[in-house]
């Protein structure tokens, strides 16, 4: 399970983001009142995405013993407040003496990672008051 504790005081609207031994900061960006001083909330999920595809990819061709080199993530998340949809773009760069044929599993392992699953289905999000 992953359990993570976000706290934000005064200062508009740097949030300091804690895990188990790992700290991160999260803002907006200026435009929205912040200071820019780290990651958009926006920009963490994509973040997610990017990171958690990265990760599966390298295990499995770990796994396989094959030639990747390195991989490339970019993720684009566009959200229509109006519309209530959201649209995640995910483009994959690999690198490495990869055939055709590993690099079609790579992409389809890349579907596999878990945020890519969690994103991909229903959500239930229980919020109470601690």
């Amino acid at each position: 399970m992953a359990k993570v504790t976000a706290q934000i005081g005064t200062k508009h609207y740097a949030t300091s983001i804690r895990s188990a031994g790992n700290e991160l900061v999260s803002d907006e960006p200026y435009e929205e009142g912040g200071e820019d001083a780290g990651f958009a909330p926006d920009e963490l999920l994509a973040a997610s995405l990017a990171a958690c595809t990265s990760i599966t990819l390298r295990m499995y061709a770990d796994r396989k013993a094959w030639p990747l080199e390195s991989v490339e993530v970019e993720v684009n998340f566009e959200r229509d407040a109006v519309a209530k949809t959201s649209s995640i773009v995910r483009n994959i760069k690999l690198f490495g003496t990869l055939d055709d044929e590993q690099k079609h599993r790579l992409l389809q392992i890349a579907n596999k990672c878990p945020v890519h699953q969690t994103l991909s289905n229903p959500i239930t999000i229980h919020t109470a008051l601690a």
